[in-house]
């Protein structure tokens, strides 16, 4: 079939060919097409059904395991294989046993990353605080819901949620658990969806319950005083700074900073960290310790182990002689995870819409939410109790005459004439007819009717009190603060993160402590570098070289002086002098390439060594241009390690040169002239990639080789190489000068 052609749209839009519509038919498809058709639902079904928990606090996977293990019967029973709970929670959630799986680990009391777990769990569950600790297969740990889900399902069955077909039409789940308390706000929540993302901290179940209770009551009450911040599993110290909490009770977005605790075993000299941030992994505070201690930066520290068994979290650092634990700990707080900050993003589903909302904000979308389950609820039973009313009412009518009910009963011949014949004898409707037509006959005696039409004033006082809750917000607000008062008083705990004052924390300068001694810096053309003191200078012997090379620059300059490496890629990579160990003259040195981790293909050209940033540079390009940048303009207050764009890349470079003044600079090209300027003559630019000015005319075919400092004596006529204006061609040498250039070329 011949490919069908579309006419030309108006404007460009891109487009993705070979899009097959059906057997041979193959059209041109827009991106932006493609996009809203395949791109667009996939983000929506993330966002919406997947990434972002709703306002009962759950993500569709926890709701999915959590009502599957509620309908296995697992409340307050025995545990069962976590094996047998991933498979009944596939016929809910399709995704596949091991997210399944994870899910419930992430839930477990043994992970840890939850105040209240809602998975009660037997085996190894791994930790939340380890990066490397595994946990179980499936068939090896066992799990039950935990108390704290009675009231996550407290009244499911009363028409509180609603419910929805699961994906293969089999199954009902419902779409939010009636949890009785904000669950949102409880536990930790993370999420990342497409083009947003959620982050939720934890909060004191107790501290949470009576701040709600204070905003159903009074929505102008200040929340802050009785929720003062979020607590964690892990315990930890907040660093509580009072306007950053609020501003994230306000916003729903902002991060707090999270210390570990520690204690100091005097006898044992050790550090004893038992808490640690929950954006921390005990791995990864480790690593960073013990690289900080190899590079010379915490020189307090002789050991440091994991020790981490029964009794939980446990990190030891051994220390040397005569160290202060606390400020050694002030050290570690600032260059080691030991302090983190924690993000917050409040984003949650409200109806259907992804929205950031504050904390009195979000409690309060809760208390809409719970006032609507009470209300469904209470409609529930009301519904129920009106109908055992109206059929009792109907069983006290028989009361008038239990014979002629008898009677009626045994003289209809057909039996579907029962109950027309007992709705016609005694003046009830169909429904109330059915109910007596189905009493036992045992139950056809005085005494049990009249047991049963007692019921009728018990009934009529609780409807009436049903329909009073209903016809009252005030009334089904007084059971949701009931409600939460009782489970504060049932779950409630202590807070586990306790609040430091920012005041109280201690300042230390964690700058080394680097020695300042007198150094010879060398850099050869090979790319090499040697530290070596003056005293091991003249101690050793010759300096030893790669085959083919030599020193290309060489400096008397301290140990603190700071290097700057440009490379063949217009990048300057900076460095200390004390980043590179003292070196002998016998030794190869240092491969800076190597060293400082430079892309691949990249070398550095050249080494310039400063402590001040005072002075300028000069770059020559092989086009015949100059420029000329100050130096400080690669000076970077964030210690930046790498610079891109260094100087120009529209042109070769043909060499480089630092001066701390302006000074006589010689250029030469591949045609043997010379040019000797000034470089006073060259404008100063700010911009480090400045292309420079024409300096240097050049003949066709040909380029500048070298840039280099002019020495007095060197020309017997220096005028000769000079000019009034730029750009020249410069001069062809002549005598002992030319001879100097051939023996250039020819290295």
């Amino acid at each position: 079939m011949a490919r069908k052609k579309k006419t030309e749209p108006k404007s460009y839009q891109p487009k993705i060919k070979g899009v097959i519509r059906g057997a041979g038919d193959v059209v041109d498809q827009k991106i932006v097409t493609t996009i809203e058709e395949n791109y667009m639902p996939y983000a929506m079904s993330v966002i919406m059904s997947r990434a972002i928990p709703e306002i009962d606090g759950f993500k569709p996977s926890h709701r999915k395991l959590l009502f599957t293990m509620y309908k296995m019967g697992l409340l307050g029973a025995t545990r069962t294989k976590s094996a047998n709970i991933v498979g009944q929670t596939m016929k809910l959630n399709p995704h596949g046993d091991t997210a399944i799986y994870d899910t419930m680990v992430r839930l477990s009391r043994g992970y840890e990353a939850l105040l209240h777990p809602y998975v009660d769990s037997k085996g190894n569950f791994g930790k939340f605080y380890s990066r490397d600790m595994a946990w179980a297969a499936s068939r090896y740990t066992e799990a039950k819901l935990d108390a704290i889900c009675n009231e996550l399902f407290k009244d499911i069955d009363k028409d509180t949620v609603d419910f929805v077909d699961n994906y293969d039409n089999t199954l009902k789940e419902p779409t939010l658990l009636p949890a009785t308390f904000p669950s949102v706000l409880v536990n930790a929540n993370t999420g990342i969806a497409v083009g947003m993302a959620s982050n939720i901290c934890s909060f004191n179940l107790r501290e949470l319950c009576e701040t709600t209770i204070a905003l159903i009551k009074d929505k102008d009450h200040d929340i802050i005083s009785t929720l003062p911040a979020p607590d964690f599993i892990g315990g930890g110290q907040i660093v509580y700074d009072v306007p950053t909490i609020k501003s994230i009770y306000e916003t729903g977005r902002g991060s707090f900073k999270v210390r570990a605790v520690y204690t100091y075993d005097s006898k044992a000299n050790c550090i004893d960290v038992t808490s640690i941030p929950p954006t921390a992994t005990s791995e990864a505070i480790i690593e960073k310790i013990i690289d900080l201690a190899k590079t010379g930066k915490l020189k307090e520290i002789s050991d440091v182990r994991d020790e981490t068994g029964i009794d939980g979290l446990k990190i030891t650092i051994d220390l040397k002689r005569n160290t202060d634990p606390d400020t050694l700990m002030q050290k570690l707080y600032k260059m080691t995870p030991l302090e983190d900050s924690f993000p917050c993003n409040f984003n949650v589903l409200i109806a259907g819409t992804p929205r950031v909302l504050g904390v009195r904000a979000l409690l309060e979308e809760w208390t809409a939410f719970r006032v609507e389950c009470v209300r469904r609820r209470t409609a529930f039973d009301l519904e129920k109790k009106r109908s055992k009313l109206h059929l009792l009412k109907g069983l006290e009518q028989i009361l008038l005459d239990i014979d002629k009910a008898i009677r009626i009963v045994r003289e209809t011949e057909e039996e579907s004439e029962v109950v027309p014949n007992l709705m016609i004898g005694f003046g009830i409707d169909e429904t109330q007819a059915e109910y007596v037509a189905e009493i036992k006959l045992r139950h056809l005696n005085r005494e049990y009717i009249l047991r049963r039409t007692k019921e009728i004033e018990e009934l009529e006082r609780d409807i009436k009190e049903l329909e009073g809750i209903l016809a009252s917000k005030t009334k089904v607000k007084n059971i949701i603060v009931a409600e939460l008062k009782e489970v504060a008083k049932k779950y409630g705990k202590d807070r586990v993160t306790t609040l430091i004052d920012p005041q109280d924390i201690k300042d230390v300068d964690i700058t080394p402590e680097i020695p300042d001694y007198p150094v010879n810096l060398y850099f050869t053309k090979e790319g090499y570098f040697k530290k070596i003191t003056p005293l091991s200078l003249r101690m050793g012997g010759e300096q030893k070289f790669k085959e083919g090379d030599s020193i290309y620059r060489s400096y008397e300059s301290t140990n603190t002086a700071e290097l700057l490496f440009f490379t063949n890629k217009c990048q300057v990579y900076k460095t200390k002098a004390y980043d590179f160990a003292d070196t002998k003259a016998s030794v190869l040195g240092d491969y800076v390439a190597a060293k400082l981790g430079m892309d691949e293909d990249e070398m550095p050209v050249d080494m310039i060594v400063t402590k001040d940033y005072e002075g300028f540079m000069l770059f020559a390009f092989e086009n015949g241009k100059l420029a000329k940048v100050p130096l400080n303009v690669y000076e970077t207050k964030t210690n930046r390690k790498k610079l891109a764009n260094a100087y120009s890349d529209k042109s070769p470079l043909a060499g480089l040169l630092f001066v701390t003044e302006d000074c006589d600079v010689l250029l030469t090209s591949t045609s043997g002239r010379m040019l000797l300027l000034h470089s006073g003559a060259i404008p100063l630019k700010t911009t480090r990639s400045t292309q420079g000015v024409a300096a240097m005319k050049l003949k066709k075919g040909h380029i500048v080789m070298k840039l280099e400092k002019y020495e007095d004596g060197r020309f017997k006529d220096p005028k000769r190489y000079r000019s009034k204006t730029l750009p020249t061609m410069g001069a062809m040498p002549s005598g002992e000068e030319a001879e100097q250039l051939k023996l250039t070329l020819s290295e």
